[in-house]
């Protein structure tokens, strides 16, 4: 009995995620046909710290983040993962940390040559 509710849980998790990821790359595409320039427009997503394109990024507070990153927090929450954009932060800060330390090296790697 127990596994058949496990198994109901998980259908539904990939039912929502799939849902919210068409909801998100909506957005891109509005933001896109809104401003064009926008495909072209980078910035530093605050979560994942990839220069990401500016079209379906959204401002939580005071964190920019990218368009797959919102998809993460969003379904993060509506998951009951997390509670707010704090608390993903803090979940996602090894990633950006590695994320950065490779930044750092192929801008070494860079002036080296």
């Amino acid at each position: 009995m127990m596994n058949n509710s496990k198994n109901s849980e998980n259908i539904d998790e990939k039912a929502i995620a799939s849902d919210m990821q068409e909801v998100i790359y909506q957005m891109k595409l509005d933001d896109i046909e809104e401003n064009p320039q926008s495909e072209f427009e980078l910035f530093t997503c605050s979560a994942c710290a990839k220069d990401k394109m500016l079209a379906g990024s959204i401002q939580y507070s005071k964190y920019r983040l990218c368009n797959d990153c919102v998809l993460l927090y969003e379904l993060a929450l509506k998951l009951k993962k997390i509670k707010n954009i704090e608390e993903f932060m803090q979940k996602t800060e090894d990633n950006r940390l590695s994320e950065l330390c490779e930044y750092i090296k192929m801008n070494s790697l860079k002036e080296n040559n």
